[in-house]
């Protein structure tokens, strides 16, 4: 039987475990209210909206937002015809949907990232931001990934970099004792990890995917630097120095646009669920949701949301 722990008293992600790897799981969160509402994130905010303009394909047919949240990036994909976002959380895409409508171009379902329910080739177009930080398997996930991608279809990725000058400058003084220019990853809170590029990048090749373009964000990331300079200035500032992640990378965030080399080039016509436990494409629509014809599973459908949760002991 999966468990969630109890929920975090300052409003953060729970840990659903089993045999697969553990699982962060924002059901119940307030996390869009309290990080992101406040306003003192606006910097933040812009420069990773800076940053998908330059990565993101100019159009494309069906795009496939992993951890989508409350949807606070999905209005920025508008050059793609139909989005499916995905998350754990069930609360997260009711806070997305409530913000965003039921559109039939918004597709909402709750799944895991490591099981996700959909076939082959399916999409041509992928965003993980703020995402794989929390992933204990970040290999397995981008595999995942791109088994329902198009072939030469656009990933775009953002990470945690350990080998951010913050993280330098403090092993340099000995005031941290983890080195930042080795490859090990760091858990800095539970279900938080920071990586290095170098680990992202073979990763990344292991699923068949070629990076493209890299890019360094959110480098004023200060409190300090957040209450001397006005936030229209850093928000310049870190987009005009973004493209030097083309030689070094020593920001606390890297985006990429990574090609998936790979991939199938086409899916089988009309087919788009594949069970989430025996990966069976034969799965159906019915009155209450979808139903497995393979293992006689059932997966429902509620106010608007597919919730296609692999339960971890099956």
């Amino acid at each position: 039987m999966s468990r969630s722990s109890s929920p975090d008293p300052s409003g953060g992600p729970n840990q659903v475990s089993g045999s697969r790897p553990p699982i962060c799981d924002y059901e119940g969160s307030d996390y869009q209210d309290r990080f992101w509402a406040p306003g003192d994130r606006r910097y933040e905010d812009a420069a990773e909206a800076a940053a998908l303009r330059r990565l993101l394909p100019r159009a494309g047919r069906f795009m496939l937002e992993i951890g989508a949240g409350a949807g606070r990036n999905t209005p920025r994909y508008r050059g793609f015809e139909r989005i499916a976002l995905v998350d754990y959380s069930r609360s997260q895409l009711q806070q997305a949907q409530h913000s965003l409508g039921r559109d039939d171009r918004y597709l909402y379902v709750a799944a895991d990232v490591y099981r996700l329910p959909f076939v082959p080739g399916l999409f041509d177009g992928a965003t993980m931001i703020r995402t794989l930080h929390h992933m204990a398997n970040p290999a397995a996930a981008l595999t995942s990934v791109a088994e329902v991608l198009q072939r030469d279809s656009t990933l775009v990725l953002e990470y945690a970099n350990k080998r951010n000058l913050k993280a330098v400058l403090r092993w340099l003084v000995r005031a941290q004792a983890w080195n930042p220019f080795d490859r090990a990853t760091v858990e800095f809170v539970q279900l938080n990890f920071n990586f290095h590029p170098q680990s992202v990048r073979a990763w990344l090749a292991e699923a068949g995917f070629v990076v493209e373009r890299e890019l360094a964000v959110s480098m004023f990331r200060q409190a300090l630097l957040k209450r001397i300079l006005p936030a229209r200035a850093l928000i310049a500032l870190d987009v005009a120095l973004q493209p030097s992640g083309k030689w070094i990378l020593l920001s606390p965030s890297v985006f990429l646009r990574a090609r998936a080399s790979l991939a199938p080039n086409f899916h089988k016509q009309g087919a788009f669920w594949r069970c989430p436990v025996c990966r069976s494409h034969r799965i159906g629509q019915n009155q209450d949701g979808l139903h497995c014809q393979n293992c006689g599973r059932d997966w429902p459908l509620q106010d608007g949301i597919y919730d296609l949760r692999s339960r971890l002991e099956e």
